[in-house]
Order: structure tokens, then C-alpha cells, then sequence
């Protein structure tokens, strides 16, 4: 156990701190999806609008959110907004405040295509009934769209789970920063732990993604019978 180095993953309270760790993942990670759902879902509907105008503008902020780098959006908001604007905000507050941007921008995009794939005599059939704009899209579009919705949403979600492992460049301690922190202290006595280390990181990701992949499944199977 000495020579393979695996026993650091056991020493003190590096299991509770490395499962610390996980829990702040999967906080910036639910936080972050739930927010962008529902946002998401609102400008997904602000893009299949009438109006040129908003939709040009709803295109601008998507294509800024696609091209510009999630990390330079952590940056300009941890860094900048603290020293230009005098907003003092937590790392992890950042994190979940630009993760929501981007996956707002991105289940948008996904709302727009799953509401523009409906075929037009349903919207046609509503508006012969006599149901307004809201009511349309609320009991005929969205509940059609949510089943062409799911696989790319559960796919922003593990990918926004992912991506939270940027935030240890702005100071969050999450489940890799507590293994940074791991390896360092026991580099010079055992320097095979960042192997055991990082191995153990990837199956606790693996166990966070693979429950939402399985619930996913299930769910298709579930509209489909």
C-alpha cells in the first residue's frame, strides 16, 4: 500500500475533505442547471419571437457566451467587476453566477430549436381554439418541446458538472482543488499520490454524471412506451 501510494486517499480527514469537496461541485452544478433551466427556457421563447429586434440581441449574447471562453467570463467577472465596480463577490458566487449565464445562452439555444421543430398546424390548431400567446405555449408547445428538449439538456447538464473544475482558478475549493492541495502536501513523501489522487477525482465525477445519464434514459424510455 506504501509503494503504490494509494493509502494517502486514507490519511486524516482527506476522505471527508475530498467528499467537502464533491458537495461543492454538485452545489455550483445544481445551482447553476436549476437557474438556467428556467431562464433558459424564457429566452429559448424571447428567441422564437416576432420581434427582429430581440431575437438580434438574443443572438448577440449567445454567440458572446459560445465564443468568449467560460474561464475569461469567470475572470472578467471575479477580477473585474471586484476592482471596477466595487461588487464583492465569492468565488463560488461567481462560478454560479457566469455558469448560469452560459447555460442560459446555451438551453436558450436548445429551447429554440426544440419550439421551432413543432409542426405548424399545431400552433395553427391552438390559435383556432381561441388560446392566447401563453396559454399556447404553455400547454401545447413547451410539453411537446420538453421531450425533444431532454437529451441535450441532461448533456449541458454533465458537461456544466465538468466544467465547475475552472472554478479552482478563481479560488473555489472544490473536489479538485482539495486534491491539488493533497498531492502538494504529500508530494515529497509519496509522489505516486496524484495518480490515486486524480483516480479517485475522476470516479467521483464519474458517480455525480452517471445517476443524471441513467435518470435520462429511463425518462426517454418512459415517453416513448
Amino acid at each position: 500500500m506504501r509503494d503504490l501510494g494509494v493509502k494517502v486517499l486514507l490519511e486524516g480527514s482527506n476522505p471527508q475533505r475530498l467528499l467537502w469537496g464533491l458537495w461543492v461541485t454538485a452545489r455550483i452544478a445544481l445551482l447553476a442547471a436549476s437557474c438556467s433551466a428556467v431562464s433558459g427556457i424564457l429566452f429559448g421563447v424571447l428567441m422564437t419571437g416576432k420581434n427582429r429586434t430581440v431575437r438580434f440581441l438574443c443572438q448577440v449574447y449567445l454567440e458572446a457566451m459560445r465564443i468568449i471562453p467560460v474561464l475569461v467570463w469567470l475572470f472578467l467577472f471575479y477580477f473585474g467587476l471586484a476592482k471596477n465596480f466595487q461588487i464583492n463577490l465569492s468565488g463560488e458566487m461567481t462560478a454560479v453566477l457566469v455558469f448560469t449565464l452560459w447555460g442560459t445562452a446555451e438551453m436558450g439555444d436548445l429551447v429554440r430549436a426544440a419550439v421551432t421543430s413543432i409542426a405548424k398546424h399545431q400552433y395553427e390548431s391552438a390559435q383556432a381554439l381561441g388560446l392566447s400567446p401563453a396559454q399556447l405555449y404553455y400547454h401545447v408547445i413547451i410539453p411537446q418541446a420538453a421531450r425533444r428538449l431532454m437529451p441535450g439538456a441532461i448533456n449541458l447538464t454533465t458537461r456544466m458538472i465538468k466544467t465547475t473544475s475552472l472554478a479552482v482558478l478563481i479560488g473555489v475549493v472544490e473536489v479538485l482543488k482539495v486534491g491539488q492541495q493533497i498531492i502538494e502536501a504529500n508530494f515529497l513523501k509519496n509522489q505516486s499520490a496524484s495518480f490515486w489522487v486524480y483516480a479517485l477525482i475522476f470516479f467521483l465525477y464519474f458517480l455525480l454524471c452517471m445517476p443524471i445519464s441513467h435518470w435520462s434514459k429511463r425518462l426517454e424510455q418512459r415517453w416513448q412506451s
